[in-house]
């Protein structure tokens, strides 16, 4: 018995036909994606860009609150105060309050007055790494005594309990009631350098008695003062008397 014979299957070709555009292929759903992605971004950009312009006044307002109260905490008599730089060819020049552009190299620092007018003393900022990250200092500098009167913490991030405590500990805080800064005779430098010693070994008015156990912390606000001061003061002192009455 023979077996039936299966019918053929023609294949058909389709053939070109001149002057037709082929179909488009379909849209990738990679580049839907990312035209997607394009958007969001943008629109997050947007509105990241608004929020901080509508803050931004409230954040700087906030930042020249908090400037301003470390002044007023580390120059106890103050009631006024003004904002000034320290210009690196010498002089001193008032400048407006907050963020105000300065030139390069120049100084700044606020000069603050008593009740009667009269300079109770002056306020600076100064920086130096600590154990976690940059410890930022104000400090309060008397020329009666042309010493350091008094600090402030304007930032840091030093460990909780340890580091934290040149805000509390007592006999820390003692080594600003009168820390030497004076200049040489020549008012070009510090007459002594301002730095922190292990606990227990301060010999002199210009060393800072560590705290034990943040010994790190207390070196980084010793230099800071120093730094700050070394920069600031032999340009100062030349121009106490232009700061003498508050203006």
């Amino acid at each position: 018995m023979s077996t039936p014979e299966k019918p053929s299957v023609q294949k058909i070709i389709p053939i070109a036909v001149a002057g037709t555009t082929p179909p488009a292929p379909p849209a990738s759903p990679t580049a839907a994606m990312i035209r997607t992605l394009g958007l969001v971004s943008s629109i997050c950009g947007l509105i990241i860009v608004g929020a901080y312009q509508s803050t931004y006044d409230a954040v700087a307002a906030n930042k020249r609150i908090a400037t301003e109260r470390a002044v007023f905490k580390v120059i106890p008599a103050a009631k006024s105060i003004a904002e000034y730089v320290a210009l690196p060819a010498g002089g001193v020049e008032k400048v407006g309050a907050g963020d105000t552009p300065v030139a390069p190299g120049a100084v700044k620092f606020f000069a603050a007055y008593d009740a009667g007018g009269k300079l109770a003393g002056i306020a600076a900022e100064g920086g130096a790494k600590g154990y976690a990250d940059t410890v930022r200092i104000m400090f309060g500098y008397s020329p009666d005594c042309q010493c350091v009167i008094g600090i402030g913490v304007v930032a840091m991030r030093e460990t909780p309990g340890i580091g934290d405590k040149i805000l509390t500990d007592k006999n820390f805080l003692a080594n600003f009631n009168a820390l030497d800064v004076k200049l040489k005779g020549d008012l070009s430098t510090l007459a002594n350098e301002v730095r922190a010693v292990k606990h227990g070994a301060k010999t002199n008015p210009w060393q800072i008695d560590a705290i034990a156990g943040a010994t790190i912390t207390s070196r980084a606000v010793g230099k800071a003062i120093n730094d700050s001061a070394q920069a600031l003061l032999p340009r100062l002192i030349p121009n106490l008397d232009k700061l003498a009455g508050k203006s």
